[in-house]
């Protein structure tokens, strides 16, 4: 059985370029932040392993912050 190929979601980038380029890249980045941080929260929630629970601490911190940032950058500010 031949296994099926899956996209990478950047592979939508080798197309675009310009402003286009930059929406698409801030919009995928943005959503995969917000992955992250929610598997972090998941994490302090049921995690048990110490060093897990402190990068998931500054996981929330550093990405919530650069989801900020690139939501300012895509309003144009």
């Amino acid at each position: 059985m031949r296994r099926q190929r899956h996209q990478r979601p950047g592979q939508y980038l080798d197309r675009a370029s310009g402003r286009t380029f930059d929406t698409m890249f801030l919009t995928m980045m943005i959503e995969h932040h917000e992955g992250a941080v929610g598997m972090a929260k998941t994490e302090r929630l049921k995690g048990a392993y110490g060093p897990a629970e402190v990068l998931a601490d500054q996981i929330i911190k550093t990405q919530t912050a650069e989801i900020t940032q690139m939501r300012a950058m895509l309003h144009g500010n």
